[in-house]
Parts: structure tokens; C-alpha cells; sequence
């Protein structure tokens, strides 16, 4: 049998086993099971030549039961309405797990920007935001940043709202520059918030984490903050990293500073002195204490899941284990500290943005580091005790704390009897 890899089947999937587990409601469960809202839209953009393109954008409202919609925007050229819908529904979840008053968004555009100018990318950023104006907004569903969009088009979209509003709204948008009403903290946001999480997860299980070996599989924003940071606050030694051209390894430990420059002189961290190349799929089956998927969806298979030695895997990534893989780690005593727990520092973080821009007062980066260390340990431990309460894998209770607080509020709105 093929596993599927749709990734909306699969948060779906994963829903389904939870709400079998928890004994939801048949009324809650279909309720829960599909988007509030999905708007897709034609986004007209004169490029450089003169000519007009059209391209296709997105966007998910999964669930605001708690709050306004929150999640980041995508630019890609194989963004897909299923992917979208999953990242929503993930966002759901997310914002639920480390107690937010915020639901569960997503946007994207099908398009390439490697393969655009600044001045097409802040066209197209422009675009995207008067095709879905009328429904954003800091009171509606607040976008974020997310693959291949950057503060700088964050700016953008926030100086198109507000003339299209009339007004300043710095609290449409999270993720921008500080000079902008960006928060202290949120560059390295998602990677330190599952940082804190490893923390507790090593004391749980009582792995040492000075000296740990590391692998980290995917070299954006969050892998290359986790190199740091994994580092900087443990004393852990990663041993490979790998970007979407393939992998390196060594023994005695990577540098950060020096695979950070190696990629930003040649586009890919192989080739880096003292290591040797890999590919993706060896990394993964090294034999480490920490796995780190900071990549794409869908790295972790029942294909190879068997094959995974580490002791723990913190997934940075949104998706990176399939429900067949999940089975398998879990099987296998490894300890999955899931996505949608282990990568909420960057919301987290969009939320303290949001938080200081409605009421005008800004945060110092320690006191953002303070309170996102309180929510994600306090986070981790409501999911390590649903674990140990229920016998079931980390994922499944991260699934059962979040939906039964999405689901309180839903059955207290009386929105579902």
C-alpha cells in the first residue's frame, strides 16, 4: 500500500486518531475536519519586461474559535491549496498548544522568486494584499512570514493595508523590521522556542546534552538558527547538516560560522572544508543522539523511519514525519517532540509582536526570550503529561491537548451542540 503524502490528508489523519482517541463528538469531529474559510484569488503583476502576469494566491482560515486567524505566507512554485489547508489546520493546533488567543491561518502564491526582481516581489506583495484585504486585518487574521517571504515584504504588505485602510496598521502583520513594529526575538524565534523544548525533553529522558551529537537535516532560518543555538546554549556537536542540494557530515563537529559562510559565498553547504558529502536521505539514518528536520514535509517515511537511530527528533520543520513513520519512531522508543510543539516559538513570538503593537510598547529581547521560555516549557510539559497519562506518542498528545481546548471554546461559543 502507498502511504499517502497529501499533506492535508495527513493533518486530516492525524486529526481522525486523535478525535478517535479522545472520543470527540461525531459533530465536533466534522466540524473541526475542514477550513471555516478558503479564499483563492488571481493576483495581476506587471513584471520588469512591460508584460502582465497572473498569479494564483491563497488563503486559509482554518479555525478562530480562539482568537484571530494567524500563519505565515508562502511564496513557491508548488504551492498548493492542500498544503495551505494543512498548514492551517497545523496553525489551529499550534496556537492552541502553547495557549494563544490566536486560531489557525495560511496564505501562499504559486510563484518563483528566486526567479523574480525586488521590484516584481513587492508588486506581486502588494497585489496579494488587495485581493484579500477584506478579510485580514489585526482583529481578522494576521499573515506572518514563512518560505520565501522575509520582513522586507512584510513591510510592504503592511504599508499597502495601511493605505488601503487609511490608517497605521503595524498589527496586521507579524515578522517585519523593528523599525517597522517587528518584535526583539522573532529572527531566531521558532528554533530557540524548540530549544526550550529539547531542554525539557532531554531532562524527561535523561540525555545529556553537553557533548550530544546533532544532525540537522535542512539549512534555512530555522536550521541555521538551531546550528547556533543548539551549540551555543548545550554545548551539543552537530555532526551534519544538509540543504536542498544534499548533505555534509563530520565526525569532530561543523562549525557554524564556517557552513554559514559556505553557503552564502556557494549556495550549498557541501563542498565545505573537513566534511564529507551526504545526501538528505543518509543523514536522517545517522546514528546521533538529537535528529533535527528543519526542511520540507514529508522527510520521515514508513520507507525509513526504521532506519532513524537518534534518541530524540525535534521537528523545526512543518510536516516532516508521515503518520506511517510516526507508528515506527514510536515503536522504536524515539522520542518525537512534534512540529506543531516544537516549532510554535515563531508564533509564539508573531503573538508578542501582535501584543506590543495594539497597545504601543515594545519588549526587550530578553524579556521576549523570558516569556517564550514560560509558554513553550509550559507547553511541553501539558503534552509530556497527556503522553504519559494517555500511553500514546508525543504527537497524538500534543493533538489531544490542543483540540480539546479548540473545542471547548467552539462547544462555549455554541457553535457546535
Amino acid at each position: 500500500m502507498v502511504e499517502e503524502l497529501n499533506p492535508f490528508k495527513i493533518a486530516q489523519a492525524q486529526l481522525d486518531a486523535a478525535a478517535k482517541k479522545m472520543r470527540l463528538k461525531k459533530s465536533m469531529h466534522e466540524y473541526l475536519r475542514e477550513p471555516q474559510r478558503f479564499l483563492q484569488v488571481r493576483i495581476p503583476v506587471r513584471m520588469d519586461n512591460g508584460q502582465t502576469q497572473t498569479f494564483t494566491g491563497f488563503r486559509c482560515q482554518y479555525n478562530d474559535a480562539r482568537g484571530p486567524t494567524k500563519g505565515g505566507i508562502r511564496f513557491h512554485p508548488e504551492e498548493t491549496e492542500d498544503t495551505v489547508k494543512a498548514l492551517a489546520a497545523w496553525m489551529t493546533w499550534k496556537t492552541a498548544v502553547v495557549d494563544i488567543p490566536l486560531g489557525g491561518g495560511k496564505g501562499g502564491v504559486i510563484c518563483n522568486p528566486k526567479e523574480m526582481s525586488q521590484g516584481e516581489l513587492e508588486r506581486l506583495s502588494r497585489g496579494w494584499v488587495r485581493a484579500v484585504h477584506q478579510i485580514v486585518g489585526p482583529e481578522k487574521d494576521v499573515p506572518a512570514p514563512d518560505v520565501y517571504t522575509t520582513p522586507q515584504i512584510m513591510a510592504w504588505m503592511t504599508d499597502e493595508l495601511s493605505v488601503i485602510r487609511g490608517y497605521n496598521t503595524p498589527g496586521f502583520i507579524t515578522g517585519k523590521p523593528l523599525p517597522l513594529g517587528g518584535s526583539a526575538g522573532r529572527g531566531d524565534a521558532t528554533a530557540r522556542g524548540g530549544m526550550y523544548c529539547l531542554r525539557e525533553a532531554a531532562d524527561k529522558l535523561g540525555v545529556e546534552l553537553e557533548g550530544a551529537t546533532v544532525a540537522i537535516q535542512g539549512f534555512g532560518n530555522a536550521g541555521q538558527h538551531a546550528h547556533r543555538l543548539v551549540t551555543e546554549l548545550f554545548g551539543c556537536k552537530v555532526v551534519a547538516i544538509s540543504d536542498s542540494r544534499g548533505a555534509i557530515h563530520s565526525k569532530d563537529g561543523i562549525d557554524f560560522e564556517a557552513a554559514l559562510a559556505e553557503k552564502q559565498a556557494s549556495g550549498t553547504v557541501q563542498g565545505l572544508k573537513g566534511t564529507k558529502n551526504l545526501t538528505n536521505e543518509a543523514l536522517l539514518k545517522l546514528d546521533v543522539d538529537i535528529l533535527i528536520p528543519a526542511g520540507i514535509e514529508n522527510a520521515i517515511t514508513s520507507k525509513n523511519a526504521d532506519k532513524v537511530q537518534a534518541k530524540i527528533v525535534l521537528e523545526l520543520a512543518n510536516g516532516p514525519t508521515t503518520p506511517g513513520a510516526d507508528a515506527i519512531l514510536y515503536k522504536n522508543k524515539i522520542h518525537v517532540i512534534p512540529d506543531f510543539l516544537a516549532n510554535a516559538g515563531g508564533v509564539t513570538v508573531s503573538y508578542f509582536e501582535w501584543v506590543q503593537n495594539t497597545y504601543g510598547y515594545y519588549w526587550k529581547e530578553s524579556e521576549v526570550h523570558e516569556k517564550l521560555d514560560e509558554k513553550m516549557t509550559a507547553a511541553y510539559h501539558a503534552v509530556w503529561d497527556r503522553h504519559k497519562r494517555s500511553r500514546c506518542d508525543m504527537r497524538m498528545a500534543a493533538y489531544m491537548v490542543s483540540v480539546a481546548r479548540v473545542a471547548e471554546v467552539v462547544e462555549l461559543r455554541g457553535l457546535v451542540a
